[in-house]
């Protein structure tokens, strides 16, 4: 803060001026970052994305008053990659694995948490971590985190009953659960449902952000909703495990997705009760929010993605890596900073977090990361744009560069070419008119693979 006080008083007036004004940091202490990123919420499951059957009030307020990124992507099209580029900065390209496959964070790894909490943030996360449990070099401790309340293990995630949650290295029980015997149920399906996991994190949460809310601080919210029990879809044909149906009790939909409807209504209400919280501590100006999914709308634990039109206009859902499986609903919200009511359709990735993450905290990015900082987007100011977004997905890839869109299914398929200015919904392959591009692409498909 002192540098930047001495750099404007040694600059013409004008230029101090403006500059303060367009500087997130001059004139103001490093803002709180909270980064919500939920499970396989859909382009088209909140209100201001256009649901029209399940309410969101909540962030659909969130979006009136902050800025709605329409075209802003998960990094990948499943959980783990997606987390894993988030947090690094690198997209599937240039990271260890670009499916669901197992990974331990290794020492070498660098992450958004490490960066903020070496620059004095206070850091911390719940949910869903994926990336190396207790007594490897994985665990959220080893990795930048100085508080994690959650899940350790991705597939554990899945059970929204677990008999234990992880706070850091130790194990915290959850009173009441108990784990069924059931064929195929691999030991995640609740036979006695007393505590939801998803409320004892997100009280976790608020006690983190009142014990820290004095100085600076880096907050990932990973909730699990609306994630499936795959296993529980199998075990009841009903995977969506919510305590209540709330205001969709009376629906005359099927069960499955009356706890859908619930789940996404239930998160809803708790990001509320986070911005209610951040204004009660009066850090509401001094604090940046983002809302995100890791990836697209799922089809799982007898939910069926098309019921609620949870994609929109977009094509394909998870593990898709047409627009539908990876462009997902995001709202950045910044009293003070970011104006109200407005959108952006800059084309950003969840690997850009981390870069603008550091330019907030000021802090350097590590330069060897693909991610950019999207700060001069949510200021208003024109934006550097990506020369291209790729993804992997196994045998998948895609690319979007500009306006357009290649995607190829597989090694011996051919690259599709959709126009998405033209058509989102990705209808009109347009690979044959363009062969130049089509080969354009085909080159960045194959250089954003070298590591």
């Amino acid at each position: 803060m002192r540098q930047i006080a001495l750099v404007l008083l040694s600059l013409p007036l004008g230029l101090a001026l403006n500059l303060a004004l367009t500087d997130p940091l001059a004139g103001s202490e490093r803002p709180n970052l909270i980064y919500i990123m939920v499970d396989d919420l859909g382009y088209g499951d909140l209100g201001c994305f256009g649901q029209q059957r399940i309410q969101t009030p909540n962030l659909d307020q969130l979006a009136g008053e902050g800025m709605r990124l329409t075209s802003y992507y998960a990094a990948n099209t499943v959980c783990r990659p997606s987390r894993l580029a988030l947090w690094t900065g690198r997209h599937a390209g240039h990271t260890a694995i670009d499916s669901n496959s197992r990974y331990i964070f290794q020492k070498a790894d660098v992450t958004v948490a490490e960066l903020l909490q070496q620059a004095g943030y206070v850091t911390g996360g719940i949910g869903k971590w994926a990336m190396g449990g207790v007594g490897t070099t994985g665990h959220p401790n080893q990795n930048g985190f100085d508080f994690w309340m959650g899940y350790l293990d991705q597939g554990a995630a899945h059970n929204y009953y677990p008999t234990h949650l992880w706070r850091n290295a130790e194990k915290f029980p959850l009173p009441g659960n108990v784990i069924g015997d059931f064929p195929n149920g691999r030991g995640r399906v609740a036979s006695e449902r007393v505590t939801y996991s998803h409320d004892v994190m997100t009280e976790q949460m608020f006690g983190f952000i009142r014990k820290h809310h004095r100085q600076p601080f880096l907050f990932h919210v990973h909730w699990t909703i609306p994630h499936a029990n795959n296993e529980g879809g199998r075990v009841t044909k009903d995977g969506m495990e919510v305590p209540d149906y709330g205001i969709y009790a009376k629906r005359d939909w099927p069960q499955v997705e009356k706890g859908q409807a619930a789940m996404i209504t239930r998160m809803d209400s708790d990001v509320g009760r986070l911005i209610a919280l951040l204004k009660e501590l009066q850090i509401d100006d001094r604090t940046l929010v983002i809302f995100t999914s890791d990836n697209g709308p799922h089809s799982e634990g007898g939910h069926r993605h098309e019921y609620f039109d949870a994609n929109g206009p977009l094509r394909g859902y998870k593990r898709d890596l047409y627009e539908g499986g990876i462009r997902v609903p995001t709202i950045a919200w910044w009293p003070g900073k970011i104006k109200s009511g407005v959108t952006s359709d800059e084309p950003l990735a969840g690997y850009d977090w981390l870069p603008t993450a550091c330019e907030l905290a000021g802090v350097d990015a590590p330069a060897d990361i693909d991610g950019i900082s999207y700060v001069p987007t949510l200021q208003g100011r024109p934006q550097t744009s990506h020369e291209y977004l790729f993804w992997s997905y196994g045998s998948k890839k895609a690319v979007r560069k500009g306006a357009m869109k290649a995607v190829q299914l597989a090694p011996d398929r051919p690259l599709e070419l959709y126009d998405l200015a033209n058509d989102i919904g990705e209808t009109k392959d347009l690979a044959d008119q363009q062969p130049q591009l089509v080969s354009e692409m085909k080159r960045i498909i194959a250089a954003a693979q070298k590591r």
